[in-house]
């Protein structure tokens, strides 16, 4: 097993059989400080030969061709397209063997499936993409009965480190008012805390999707993981989903 292997996290949903998915950690690349050693974001400061690298690596280790989106904390759903790096925050195929692809550093990667395996999406949520819509443009995508829809909730900033303005709490409950819980008193008069998963599984509740896994990590204090908060100068690690060739 390849250091690289050995340190991925696999998530524990039941996703059918010809769903496979990962993420990716810090370990197993070849980038040098500050952004040791599997960076996979290629916008960070980070050598462009590091970071192919680091990517050819990924990809021979599970025979796939990922995705790569340029990221701009939107709401666009792309048709996942290896050959081109289309800006968008998530992307969706029934294609196997090519990988819908989520890169953070603290904002929120899910991974969509359906119940009989047949199509795959990853989103890139940061509150700003949440509020907006992000999570309801790739269920649009999909298109699929919401009780078909599986969704895992990455690693991404804990509850207890996400720190926000009064106006990111507006932005939310101004169009969904029941967001309002999620939100709790900073130390600060004009902070909040936000819990970007309980806004996930909110407004996938809303549009009836209720068969949700994952979520309990904290990039910020998690050591495995890139954090942007935590480490401004690092790199990205990605959320990776994708069929299984027939």
């Amino acid at each position: 097993m390849s250091e690289l292997t050995h340190a991925l996290l696999i998530p524990d949903w039941p996703a059918p059989a010809a769903v496979r998915a990962c993420v990716t950690t810090r370990v197993g690349g070849v980038s040098l400080p500050p952004y040791e050693s599997f960076n996979l974001g290629d916008h960070v400061g980070d050598t462009p030969e590091a970071v192919a690298e680091n990517r050819r690596r990924l990809t021979a280790e599970f025979g796939i061709q990922p995705a790569w989106l340029k990221q701009v904390h939107g709401v666009v759903v792309a048709d996942a397209n290896p050959a081109v790096i289309a800006e968008a925050d998530a992307s969706w195929t029934t294609t196997p063997g090519i990988a819908c692809t989520a890169m953070t550093a603290d904002c929120l990667p899910l991974l969509f499936c359906d119940r009989a395996g047949t199509r795959v999406a990853a989103a890139h949520a940061g509150w700003r993409g949440l509020a907006n819509g992000v999570i309801e443009a790739t269920l649009d995508r999909l298109a699929l009965p919401p009780e078909e829809v599986l969704v895992w909730l990455g690693p991404a900033i804990g509850p207890q480190a996400f720190e926000v303005g009064l106006e990111v709490r507006d932005a939310f409950t101004t169009v969904h008012p029941e967001t309002a819980q999620a939100f709790v008193p900073g130390a600060r008069a004009d902070k909040l805390m936000a819990d970007i998963y309980q806004l996930a599984r909110l407004r996938l509740a809303a549009r009836g999707v209720n068969a949700v896994y994952g979520g309990g990590f904290c990039t910020v204090s998690d050591p495995r993981f890139y954090s942007y908060r935590r480490t401004p100068q690092g790199g990205r690690f990605a959320s990776l989903i994708w069929l299984a060739p027939r």
